[in-house]
């Protein structure tokens, strides 16, 4: 087999199994929706701490008494500084010792449940698109590579971390006191020092990414241990030369591209639609590319066969069975959709009744965050943004519902707020109705599954299913959120181009 075989395998595995691997990527993606309930709940806590103790009351009466608006720092810095000291004093209210405890603790959980939980999650990515390009069934192969390779992918994790630390200390300390002794004799020559430390510095990090690049495909193709990975990895290098510099300039060039590609989009607002095509399709197509060439070397790359439709009809396809998927699961689980839209409706007047001390404290309103309304870089950034919404609200339900239901409350909690802090009411409900009638029941859907797929789990993991049966349930996942964002296409295009302006006709 040559270069060419492992580049086609990848197209025949997006092409004919995309439900057999994009779960897991849809599950990586929902990995910050599942690691932010600690800062939610550490918010949640705060809150009630401040309430029941008067301080919420005491910082609401503080900053209502401060009634001018913040002065000009440049042109009048007295003032400024008089209402900076109002400000800072009525935040001591809440800036207390128990809500700092609260907020430090849970972004040390963030972080070390974030790093546990990639790790994992990787296993059985990387899983999943072994067995898709072994002509498996892939969602099926992910799952088994959850408790198979996890406990490794996180010992890669955790060495190559702790190299890239010693890196940092042994080169950073090194450059530093040569620059120091050689400065001390000539200044001048302490820059080309800094600059020589540096560059070693990053050629010595690049040459660890570069090996623990194929590492956890070494875990999963040859069932390797941790160590033993790593000298496969080397000895995949030095074997086939040519395949790992493709995968390497591959890589950063396509990192680079989408760098510069994020960079330009920002300048009209689009962030998210960047940040979603990179998660579920440039890094699953890496994944795939190293997989199948590792895979290759070893001998064992059997891909499905390219499908004989065009791509064009092939996405036609796709659209249709994700719509029907999508009315199917509503169809089917009425009681659920009921409850998740019930518990939407309380969030929202939680929101509505929480911010209601706070109007005319901070207000906002829907004209100012319409004033650089570009509409076609809105609407895909719009679809982006709640496609995303949708994904991770779905996928961190698996995680025992929480996530899933936490993400569904603060979203209520948070339009609820905005609703009631907006100083135009009438101006923001005529805005949302276009595109809401269709954007608000397809987040509904999502919540829902999210509860559907965390139940799946649930039985899976008591023994009252299978892996196929919880493999089924992802997959079926995967196409539902396809018709997801059919719905949230035709949202995004409404509240770009309609909901902003025709409203304005009628006032």
């Amino acid at each position: 087999m040559s270069l060419s075989d492992s580049v086609a395998a990848v197209g025949a595995a997006f092409r004919r199994r995309p439900a057999d691997f994009l779960p897991f990527y849809f599950l990586g993606a929902a990995i910050p929706a599942v690691v932010r309930v600690f800062p939610f709940v550490a918010i949640a806590l705060s809150y009630v701490y401040l309430a029941t103790t008067g301080r919420l009351e005491a910082f609401t009466e503080e900053l209502t008494a401060i009634e001018t608006e913040m002065p000009d720092p440049e042109t009048e810095p007295e003032a400024f500084g008089d209402w900076l000291f109002e400000v800072s004093t009525a935040f001591e209210q809440i800036l207390t010792p128990v809500v700092g405890l609260l907020l430090v603790s849970s972004i040390l959980l963030f972080i070390v449940v974030y790093v546990v939980l990639d790790a994992l999650v990787s296993a059985t990515q990387l899983a999943a698109c072994d067995g898709s390009l072994r002509d498996e069934r892939g969602s099926v192969a992910g799952i088994a590579g959850f408790r198979q390779y996890g406990l490794q992918f996180l010992a890669l994790y955790l060495l190559e971390i702790a190299l890239w630390s010693a890196v940092f200390a042994t080169v950073g300390i090194g450059t530093f006191v040569v620059a120091v002794v050689v400065g001390a004799a000539s200044p001048l020559l302490a820059i080309p020092v800094v600059f020589l430390g540096l560059l070693f510095m990053l050629l010595l990090l690049a040459a660890i990414r570069a090996l623990f690049a194929f590492a956890p495909v070494a875990v999963v193709v040859d069932d390797a241990r941790t160590l033993e990975s790593l000298s496969n990895t080397v000895g995949f290098v030095r074997g086939q030369p040519i395949d790992a510099a493709f995968y390497y300039a591959l890589s950063v060039g396509s990192l680079l591209a989408i760098s510069a590609v994020s960079g330009i989009l920002a300048l009209v607002d689009v962030v998210m639609t960047v940040s979603l095509l990179t998660i579920v399709v440039l890094f699953p197509a890496l994944d795939l590319l190293k997989t199948a060439l590792y895979s290759q070397y070893r001998g064992s790359l059997r891909p499905p066969a390219t499908p004989e439709r065009s791509v064009r009809s092939q996405f036609t396809r796709g659209c249709r069975r994700g719509w029907s998927e999508m009315v199917a699961f509503v169809r089917q689980t009425p009681l659920m959709h009921v409850a998740v839209v019930a518990l939407g409706v309380v969030s929202f007047v939680g929101g509505w009744l929480a911010a209601d001390p706070y109007t005319g404290v901070f207000p906002a309103s829907i004209d100012a965050r319409l004033e650089s309304h570009i509409p076609p870089a809105a609407a895909i950034e719009f679809f982006g943004n709640n496609w995303f919404v949708a994904i991770t609200t779905a996928f961190a339900g698996i995680a025992l519902l929480i996530p899933a239901l936490v993400s569904l409350v603060f979203n209520g909690v948070f339009i609820g707020a905005i609703a009631r802090l907006e100083t135009e009411p009438i101006e923001l409900l005529a805005f949302i109705i276009p595109h809401g009638i269709v954007e608000i029941p397809a987040i509904f859907v999502a919540s829902t599954l999210g509860i559907w797929l965390g139940l799946a789990w649930w039985r899976t993991y008591r023994g009252h299913a299978d892996r196929e049966s919880f493999a089924d349930a992802l997959e079926r996942a995967f196409w539902v959120l396809i018709g997801v964002g059919l719905l949230l296409a035709l949202a995004g295009f409404i509240e770009g181009f309609v909901s902003p302006y025709y409203f304005r006709l009628f006032l």
